[in-house]
């Protein structure tokens, strides 16, 4: 089969479809809090060795229907690249309906819309999206390397482009100091979009990024699972999306795996949110799952 480049990562929805590698690494590869590409080097590979790679998967795999375009942030491929890529995906798998990658408010923004119209007509239908914080402040210390209106600008260009996006927001990324404001913000950027997909992770942070993050951040308090699930109760309490999203916690970051579609089930969630935080503030969580 194929020699992928390791580490290699791929969204959770994702772990049943093909991965093509269209990139090593992470072209921006600077925030505090990630270490997923630190080994690696950003490289773009050759279209010719991308062609082998799905001849091998298409003589393997024919009827497969959905790809995902790795490594951390393919959309920073030139337009002319990714268009010639998606229409040899397309000539290559006939079954072929979906095909996502990684996106950031960066490589968004370099493209113009007609760019981002052209790759949704050749079939890019998934962008996955880390808006991580909508706080100005808390962007500036983990080096996200962009501000709340570029994140806002991003994901309305891309929705504009009728491109779906399923955006992730961290819980507790911003500490004890800014969780009030993290998640304040954070709401206003999801309801100032038109997304289909949000999804919440509670920060976790890896010893090789905890050097960098608390140099950045040296005011960063960690927050337990009680106020982690608090942070998670006012995010959805301040959500007032004007489209139907359907929102997961499901990542194995998460104290409570919630499940269900905005703003329709709004108010069930925050009651199983409530109900997992009484237990909590009694300090015994041994009747869940986690």
């Amino acid at each position: 089969m194929l020699n992928y480049s390791y580490p290699l990562f791929r969204p959770p929805a994702e772990a049943n479809n093909l991965i093509i590698q269209a990139t090593y690494g992470c072209s921006y590869n600077n925030c505090a809090f990630c270490s997923m590409y630190k080994t690696k080097s950003y490289e773009v590979r050759k279209l010719e060795d991308i062609f082998r790679d799905i001849d091998v998967l298409s003589n393997h795999y024919p009827d497969a229907r959905k790809i995902f375009l790795a490594d951390g942030d393919a959309l920073a491929l030139k337009t002319d690249y990714l268009l010639k890529l998606l229409q040899y995906l397309k000539e290559s798998f006939p079954k072929l309906r979906r095909v996502s990658l990684y996106a950031s408010a960066q490589n968004i923004l370099s493209k113009s819309n007609q760019e981002l119209e052209l790759l949704r007509i050749n079939g890019l239908n998934l962008l996955y999206y880390g808006v991580e914080t909508g706080s100005d402040v808390v962007l500036k210390k983990i080096t996200k390397g962009v501000n709340q209106k570029q994140i806002i600008d991003s994901l309305n260009r891309a929705c504009d482009a009728g491109i779906k996006i399923s955006a992730t927001v961290i819980l507790g990324i911003g500490g004890s100091k800014y969780s009030e404001e993290h998640i304040k913000e954070s709401a206003k950027v999801i309801n100032a979009t038109t997304l289909n997909y949000l999804s919440t992770l509670q920060l976790g942070l890896e010893e090789d990024a905890k050097e960098k993050f608390y140099e950045n951040f040296s005011d960063f308090t960690m927050l337990d699972d009680v106020e982690l699930l608090s942070e998670q109760k006012n995010f959805l309490e301040l959500l007032n999306p004007t489209n139907k999203v359907i929102f997961r916690s499901n990542h194995a970051s998460n104290a409570l795996h919630l499940a269900g579609n905005l703003p329709r089930e709004k108010d069930r969630l925050i009651k199983e949110l409530d109900f997992a935080l009484n237990i909590g503030k009694r300090g015994d969580f041994s009747c869940f799952d986690f």
